[in-house]
Parts: structure tokens; sequence; C-alpha cells
């Protein structure tokens, strides 16, 4: 119910600002905007025309800026910032984390605005920030923030409050103090609720705790993600391999990272990008769109070249048209549920090398299991409906690719991702191709060898 009240608000305040917009009434877009955090801003904001984001822009809540930018699609917060003067965006990224500016240098702004920004920058801040540019995008290096608060383990706990006390910026989502020793090797962490549970002369060796786990800064995203899930962690420290700590990872920016990936996922099950813009321009929404359109064009000839191929055996057998749809759209189905759980399984790092084989052997078992039944229900439906002939060759046909089906499933997208391309974006493509090519071959090649 809440989610739904949400939503209802949510829309309310679209319809509003739109309005507001286009009267030009910027107190009633400030008044808007005053109640809204970075991510719901940026929802408006993309779900605004184009020509609209700019005037918007200039009444976000100070401080704001930056992170609406971050929260928007890649497309439009690009389009968008090549609109801002970059004295409005230096503004927008100065209290901005290190790791979100990073981001943004990196996939938002162009090399100009990018390089003039970094310069503009106090030299320790722009060092921090080079940190996380160089490492690999999609890695623990990327999502960590430098902003970590550290202590050493020789001091007491009455000295870590004055200098909390003392220092200007403390993230406001620290739950724990990073202890490190004069050369910042990682020693362990202190909970921020001991400095209080504890006696104040208490040393923080005494008080904090050194089993902590790490993660080296090459870490893949998807490796972090598990691991936090894992563990149901909050913090984690990143240890280079010399054991100096570089930074943390929190599990806000976790869950960021899942929900763009299950974004990726979703969209590039039909060949969108997952930063697609709704509102981009309609040029470059074409050619986006028109390279799996035409994928799925030439895939869709080649099942049409099979058919063709049987040609004399359809003009002969009406009934053959009437029931080859039921071939491929059941071998379809049955592929992309072993297609979805496969792409999962490689998501959350369960297929390995090792069980791989054991993995295929399943799915060919419940293809032929499925093949079987299948292909008995429809058999007899075909017997009834016309007869006994065309009742044995759809099912042969419905058991050959339903064992097809199974198998394509899960080797498609594991010979896709030992290639280093996402499964998600271009295995429905390459499933259906099988299932469509391998059911039209064997009902109709089984109908031209024993029917006709």
């Amino acid at each position: 119910m809440t989610s739904n009240n949400n939503s209802i608000q949510t829309n309310k305040t679209l319809q509003a600002i739109s309005s507001a917009i286009e009267n030009c009434d910027k107190k009633t877009i400030k008044h808007q905007l005053a109640s809204l955090n970075a991510a719901e801003i940026a929802h408006i904001f993309n779900a605004l025309p184009a020509a609209d984001r700019p005037c918007l822009f200039k009444s976000i809540p100070e401080g704001l800026n930056g992170e609406v930018l971050l929260h928007m699609s890649e497309v439009a917060a690009t389009e968008l910032a090549d609109e801002i003067d970059i004295a409005t965006l230096h503004y927008a990224t100065k209290k901005m984390d290190t790791a979100d500016v990073a981001e943004l240098l990196d996939e938002v702004f162009d090399k100009k605005i990018a390089d003039d920004l970094l310069d503009n920058m106090d030299a320790h801040r722009r060092q921090r920030i080079e940190l996380n540019l160089s490492y690999e995008e999609d890695t623990a290096g990327r999502l960590m923030h430098t902003d970590a608060i550290t202590v050493r383990s020789d001091v007491t706990l009455e000295t870590v409050q004055r200098y909390l006390q003392r220092h200007d910026n403390v993230p406001t989502d620290t739950n724990v103090l990073m202890v490190v020793d004069r050369e910042n090797h990682f020693q362990g962490a202190i909970y921020i609720l001991n400095l209080i549970l504890h006696s104040p002369n208490t040393l923080v060796a005494d008080a904090m705790e050194t089993n902590w786990r790490t993660i080296s800064p090459e870490t893949p995203e998807k490796e972090v993600i598990r691991a936090f899930e894992d563990h149901d962690w909050y913090t984690a420290p990143v240890i280079d391999e010399n054991g100096l700590f570089l930074g943390r990872i929190v599990v806000d920016d976790v869950i960021d990272s899942m929900r763009d990936e299950a974004d990726r996922n979703m969209l590039g099950s039909v060949g969108l990008d997952d930063d697609e813009d709704l509102f981009a321009p309609i040029l470059p929404s074409v050619g986006r769109r028109t390279i799996w359109l035409t994928l799925n064009l030439l895939t869709a000839f080649l099942a049409s070249w099979v058919i063709g191929l049987f040609e004399a055996t359809l003009d002969q057998i009406v009934a053959l048209a009437v029931l080859m749809p039921i071939v491929a759209s059941m071998g379809g189905i049955a592929g992309s549920q072993t297609l979805t759980l496969t792409i999962r399984g490689l998501a959350m790092g369960q297929i390995v090398g090792s069980n791989t084989r054991s993995l295929i052997k399943k799915e060919l078992g419940i293809g032929i299991l499925n093949g079987l039944l299948w292909s008995l229900v429809v058999a007899i439906t075909a017997y009834f409906w016309f007869d006994i002939q065309i009742a044995l060759v759809i099912g042969a046909a419905l058991i050959l690719n339903m064992i097809a089906a199974a198998l394509a499933g899960i080797i498609v997208p594991l010979t896709l991702h030992r290639m280093k391309i996402d499964p998600a974006l271009s295995g429905a493509v390459i499933l259906t191709t099988v299932t469509d090519v391998v059911g039209f071959t064997a009902f109709l090649g089984l109908a031209t060898l024993f029917i006709v």
C-alpha cells in the first residue's frame, strides 16, 4: 500500500512540475522539489522531455545537483551536462563523494568537461578521484569510497571521540572506523557503538575487531555484490596487494549496482541499452534499436527459408501449417526456462567448469521427460483433430525440439559467457532461432519422409 501511495504522489509531482514548466512558474517547481531526494528528482528528470530538463536543473535544492545527475539514465545525464556551464557543474560536484564524482567523469561528462573539473579541484581530492578512475569499470576499485575515517590502534577511545568532534566531514553512513598503522596498513575496524559502550581510556586495539574480511580493488563488481549478500555486510574495507587500506564499500552502493544489473538484464533481453533515455532524440534511438531488429529479421528469414524448403509438403497437407506453430512455440518456452535459469546461475557465480557437465545432463533429462509428456498430449489432440500419421509426426518432432531447446538453453549462454558476450543481451535471439529452425525442420522433414 505504501509503495502504491508513493507512486501516486510521484505522478502528482510530475504533473505539477510539467505544468509549472509550461507556465514558467519557478516558485512552484522549487516547492515541488523541496521534499524530494536525489533519486526521486532524477526520476522526475527521466520522465520529462529533454528540452525541459535544463530549466528544472536550476531549481534543484542546493547540494543535490550532482547526485541527481548520478541517478539519471546515462544518456539523459550526458545530454543535460552538455547544456550546463562548467561553473555550475563544478559547484554541483564539489561536495559529492569521490567515487560518485569518478563515475560522472567517466560515464557522463565528456573529456573536456572532465578535465576542466579535475583542474579546478585541490590536489588531494583530484588524487583520490584519479585513484578510483585507475581501476577498471565494474570493479571494487570503482565502487569504493576513499572518504573513510581511519584511526590508529595505540590511541584511546577518548582521543578518537575528540578527533571525530573536530572532523568537518564525517560521512553520514559511517558506522565503523577503519584501523590502520602509521604506514596505512589495514589492521581491523571499530564500531562507532563501541566508542560509547567502552571506557574512554580503553585503547582502540582493545575495542576493535581484527577478523574483518577485506576486498581487493580488482574484485569484479558481481563478486562484491555476492559477498555482501552472503555475509550481510554493511560496509567492507578495500585493501591492495600490500595490505594498504584504500577505501570502503558501503551497502547502498551495492544495492544500486544490483538495481543496475537488474535493469541491464531486463532491457538487454530485448536489445536495449540499460541507459536508454525515454525521451532520447528519435534518430539515435532508431539507430540503437535497428541493430537488434536487423538481427531478429535475419533470424526470421532463416526460419522462413527452412519452411520454404518444404513448400511442396505444405501444399499437399494443409494440416501441417495449422500445427506447425505448436512445435516451435513449445520448444521456445522450454528453452527460455532453461536460458533464464542458466543466466541467473552465471550471474550469481553458481555455474563453474566442474559442474557444467552435470547441469547439461540434468537439463537434457528435463528436456526428454517434458518432450515425452507434451508430445503425448499434442499427439492425442492431433489424432482426434486430423489422423494417426500427423499425430505421430508432430509427437516425434516435439520430442526432438524440446531436447534441442533444453540443450540450447544452457549451451548458448555458456558459450556467450566464455566469449565475453552478455548472454542476457543476445541469448534469447539465438535460442529462438535454434528452436524455430529445429522445430520446423523436424516437423516438416518427418512429414516429408513418412506422409507425403
